[in-house]
């Protein structure tokens, strides 16, 4: 359980369902009804885990697909198929005979490997029913490996002088090269990515099953930008730069380096830019070593601008491949350059070659099971419409992109899965209709999901959730650069997800972030566990961070441990703040009412947004009747928002400037006395039952219940997660 772990190491996520939950008070009911309803959205997945399959093919990557694909092993023609196709193919030969038979069909891979040269594809024809779901699932108790890359067998020394005279001294001995023209590979992408230009088809190198990195400097950490230019000058709010994609370079730091990053093929910089939020890889057009001055390729330009402080690394660079783990290529000439971490014959080294490795078109109940889905170039899994789909307890790792995207359909989701070291983040969830406000029931629940944004640094979430009436819950969110979950749209729930050490590369940004509208309303965020999240050098960000007036948020029955700016409503209205326990926090509760000064002139497209939406007509007339009255209403105002019945201890309780003040109703919160917590040292913070909070009309919140739970759809037990130490920044 996480409230007694000891959070400066390693923690066991799980003690959850031991039969002794908690009082059976409001918490008790809430968590009754919250758990009911998820199964209820998940129903499909109970019934594709435990239905009793009609019907079993094989699949083996030994096997034949002039086999009936009925035993699992066998020789002969009754042995396994090779081939998912194979096996898809002979599923579609039955429907167009029949109906499936009860219990549906089962295709059951046996160990091995799969490689995939193309995405698997599934279309409405592929689709189960309710009485017959379609199962493609590892065997129970084997590996199954779903690859979008191409294993590197031949690796050869380094005896080009030329090449030699450019590696590091230290590199001397430890570099192999491989040729990848040679296994059939002329499309490397490029090494971009950031704000403007997201990546997605870049190659990149995996060693024992962990993905290296591109050789750089520093190698770990970052430089800082010394200067900018004068030309194109900008001035935000009193922040100063420049467009002009220049940069001036600290000589002392550096050293010789530019001198050697001048003969480079194909270097680039990633940095930091202007904002803290916004990042950019771009690669460099020259380096004026009298002036101390790198000039960037243009276009595109960073959108923001170039400013002095902010903070960049030099990667891409032959000269620079300087340490294990570390790889160049020379997309040129197709030669792949590492210093293997370890012999280079002893483990698997592969490329990401495949963007998608299973696209599934208006499929209905289908599952995938148990399987490992690994070196994609873009998002290995994609699921466009369809109903009760779901990807349950898979490894999703070492891809370029996102791990799933889900986009419309109804009860489709991702169960138990864990998701790390995705270039980009975890799961994207899309579904309902906003006009009409009928959900979709789409869902991402009981997943693990950390070290993402392992490429593109900045705005990529481990769930990324938008429309009308989704679900992410019960999931662990830990070590990411930026947000852990953003959301837009209307009536989801965020509960009982423990999020920790995340944001740890910018400062102006949300564990959870909405922003910029009125109308994304009935959203709930309730019964979870933020802790250890204190942003860039430990210079502060934010736990719920609602944007540019964003509104009607719900935040309650959550626990802050060591989050800064925890609840923060930025010049939004009608936003509750209540029930929540904050401790050592700084501050707990922020609200502002930038609308009415320097962010006045959203105005418009606020507006905008705001007549794009049926407000005058059910359902919206009922649910959200604010919105009827509001552009007579001050809308700029932060008015209706409400903070009562918390609890604080620690830290700095709220942060309202002086125009919003007026407009936010406190009432009740427990400032000035003990708590009573159980265990504070231990970070457990249930209250003891003469908790004074209580009095004050506190209701008991359910801890024991936050966080991924042990399940037969889990993809691993049990969870572990460390706590990042606070203030450091490692790309």
């Amino acid at each position: 359980m996480w409230f007694k772990r000891n959070l400066a190491g390693v923690g066991q996520n799980g003690a959850l369902r031991k039969g002794k939950p908690f009082a059976k008070g409001v918490g008790w009911n809430v968590w009754r009804w919250a758990r009911v309803s998820l199964e209820v959205l998940l129903a499909g997945v109970t019934t594709l885990a435990y239905a009793d399959s009609g019907l079993v093919f094989y699949v083996a990557p030994g096997g034949n697909d002039a086999c009936t694909g009925r035993e699992p092993e066998k020789k002969g023609a009754d042995g396994p198929f090779k081939t998912l196709v194979h096996a898809r193919d002979e599923i579609r030969k039955i429907k167009a005979a029949g109906a499936l038979p009860k219990g549906g069909v089962t295709v059951e891979l046996q160990s091995g490997v799969y490689e995939f040269a193309s995405a698997f594809e599934l279309a409405e024809a592929d689709s189960g029913t309710p009485d017959a779901p379609i199962t493609y699932r590892a065997r129970p108790g084997v590996e199954v490996r779903f690859v979008g890359g191409k294993v590197v067998s031949q690796w050869d020394p380094v005896t080009d002088p030329q090449i030699l005279r450019v590696l590091a001294k230290e590199a001397a001995g430890h570099v192999v090269k491989a040729d990848l023209k040679a296994l059939g590979i002329t499309e490397f992408g490029q090494p971009s990515g950031g704000w403007v230009s997201p990546s997605g088809n870049n190659t990149e190198l995996f060693f024992a099953d962990k993905p290296m990195r591109i050789a750089r400097w520093p190698n770990e950490g970052f430089l800082r930008v010394v200067g900018v230019t004068d030309e194109k000058p900008v001035d935000v709010r009193g922040t100063k730069g420049s467009k002009a994609p220049k940069i001036y370079y600290d000589e002392k730091a550096l050293g010789d380096r530019p001198q050697r990053w001048k003969q480079e093929k194909d270097l680039w910089l990633h940095g930091w830019w202007f904002w803290d939020w916004a990042e950019e890889r771009q690669p460099v057009a020259g380096i004026d070593l009298d002036k101390k001055l790198i000039t960037m390729k243009e276009p595109p330009t960073h959108p923001f601008g170039y400013r002095k402080g902010q903070w960049w690394y030099a990667f891409n660079a032959l000269c620079e491949l300087d340490e294990p783990g570390e790889y160049y290529l020379d997309r040129e000439a197709g030669l792949l350059y590492f210093w293997p971490p370890s012999p280079v014959q002893n483990s698997l080294a592969s490329v990401s070659v495949t963007p998608k490795l299973i696209e599934m078109k208006k499929t209905s109940y289908v599952m995938w099971r148990g399987i490992t889905f690994e070196t994609a170039r873009n998002i290995p899994i994609t699921m466009t419409g369809g109903t009760q789909n779901t990807i349950a307890g898979c490894v999703i790792r070492n891809c370029g992109g996102y791990a799933v995207s889900i986009s419309g359909g109804t009860k489709n989701g991702v169960v138990g899965c864990d998701i790390y070291e995705t270039g980009n983040g975890g799961v994207l969830v899309d579904g309902g209709d906003r006009k009409t406000l009928a959900p979709a029931g789409n869902t991402v629940d009981n997943c693990h999901i950390h070290h993402y944004s392992r490429w593109n640094r900045i705005i990529k979430p481990a769930v990324g959730m938008n429309g009308c009436g989704n679900r992410i819950t019960h999931n662990l969110i830990d070590n990411a650069p930026h947000i852990a979950i953003q959301f837009g749209g209307n009536d989801h729930v965020i509960e009982f997800n423990e999020i920790h050490s995340v944001v740890y590369e910018a400062n102006d940004a949300g564990a959870i972030y909405g922003g910029y509208n009125w109308t994304m309303r009935g959203n709930e965020v309730r019964y979870n566990y933020f802790h250890h999240i204190q942003g860039f050098e430990g210079r502060g960000c934010v736990g719920v961070y609602l944007d540019d007036m964003f509104s009607s948020a719900n935040i309650h029955h959550n626990v802050f441990h060591k989050v800064t700016r925890a609840a923060f409503v930025g010049g939004g209205r009608d936003t509750v703040i209540e029930n929540n326990i904050f401790v050592d926090c700084n501050p707990a509760i922020h609200v502002d009412s930038r609308g009415l000064g320097w962010a006045s002139g959203a105005y418009g497209t606020l507006v905008k947004r705001l007549k794009e939406m049926p407000c005058e007509t059910e359902p919206w007339r009922s649910r959200y009747p604010q919105l009827l009255t509001l552009l007579a209403d001050e809308p700029m105002t932060p008015k209706g928002n409400v903070v009562a019945r918390n609890i604080c201890v620690g830290g700095k309780w709220e942060e309202v400037d002086v125009k919003a003040r007026p407009h936010v109703a406190f009432a009740g919160n427990l400032l000035d006395q003990d708590p009573l917590f159980v265990d504070a040292a231990r970070q457990n913070f249930q209250l003891k039952p003469d908790s004074p909070a209580y009095a004050a009309g506190f209701k008991a919140i359910p801890v024991e219940q936050i966080g991924v739970y042990k399940s037969d759809l889990r993809a691993s037990w049990p969870v572990t997660s460390k706590v990042r130490p606070t203030g450091t920044a490692q790309p």
